[in-house]
């Protein structure tokens, strides 16, 4: 039996259970892989890994990193990154990424293993670009220039990724969690209404559903609701929804953190080029500060 994380976010049907969500792939494969290590090539291989890095970090939230999944795949299959160049369609190269059967097996075996490995004490969570990200990633990774996003490609993207997810909705996934790109503000604001598809098919399964906005454009958003939980360093969520206070950069600057209200838990990003040290002293620092009050 898997858990859910809307049964462990603070301030959602009374959890409580959820207070650091770390994300922590970039680190963890520098240390135990070493420099460009690579954990996907195969479910026995992620499997090894991924049992270490839980080991290490004890995280309240296990995570998949899809985007790197399907990364690593292409690496490995550059005929594909050709063939993704092939039609001027803003959201083609994005679809035949996703479409291609053999990494979506790979997600599935992967799934399956670590769902075994949690034996339900952990909810797990797929981490996925936004459709808006995966979308402008892709066409990156086709070899375009001055891409030019437009809200249609956008909800293309979005039941792109709705495909995507159905592959695996066999499995008692937790959750997924939707980032936004780094650089988002320089793409130019965009509803997530767009994101409906996904946000629809996340909903007919049952499954909890986040997002890690750039700015505080998603605030707008009628769609904003259909979240449980929202993580951002300055975004905040009113109850029944939690939010995740992201708090990397004053953890790892030294900076005194903010103590948590009700419906909050923190949110870290460890550096790749971190030491071990520094981080099981301020992942301490973080778990001893004091909790926020339930809702």
């Amino acid at each position: 039996m898997s858990q859910s994380l809307a049964d462990v976010l603070p301030g959602y049907w009374g959890g409580n259970g959820l207070k650091v969500w770390l994300k922590s792939s970039a680190y963890t494969r520098r240390l135990l892989l070493g420099e460009g290590g690579d954990p996907w090539m195969s479910g026995a291989q992620y499997l090894a890994y991924f049992s270490q890095a839980q080991g290490l970090l004890r995280p309240d939230v296990a995570v998949v990193e899809v985007g790197e999944l399907f990364d690593s795949w292409l690496v490995r299959h550059p005929e594909v990154r050709t063939e993704m160049g092939s039609k001027k369609r803003l959201s083609f190269p994005l679809r035949k990424l996703l479409e291609q059967d053999e990494p979506r097996l790979l997600l599935a075996e992967i799934v399956e293993a670590v769902l075994a490995n949690l034996r339900g004490q952990t909810p797990l969570v797929l981490a996925m670009p936004s459709p808006k990200h995966w979308l402008y990633h892709a066409n990156e990774l086709a070899g375009r220039t001055d891409i030019e996003l437009d809200p249609d490609g956008i909800e293309d993207a979005a039941m792109y990724m709705a495909d995507l997810i159905r592959s695996v909705s066999a499995h008692p996934v937790g959750g997924i969690l939707l980032e936004e790109h780094p650089d988002d503000a320089s793409m130019g604001e965009t509803d997530i209404e767009r994101y409906r598809p996904l946000i629809n098919v996340t909903r007919h399964y049952r499954w909890s559903i986040a997002l890690r906005p750039q700015g505080d454009a998603a605030l707008a958003s009628p769609a904003l609701p259909d979240f449980d939980a929202v993580i951002s360093p300055t975004v905040r969520v009113p109850v029944p929804a939690s939010t995740g206070r992201d708090v990397s950069a004053a953890l790892w600057g030294g900076e005194a953190l903010p103590a948590l209200e009700a419906g909050q838990f923190y949110f870290a990003e460890i550096p790749a080029t971190q030491q071990p040290e520094s981080v099981l002293e301020n992942l301490a620092r973080l778990r001893a500060s004091p909790p926020g009050q339930a809702a």
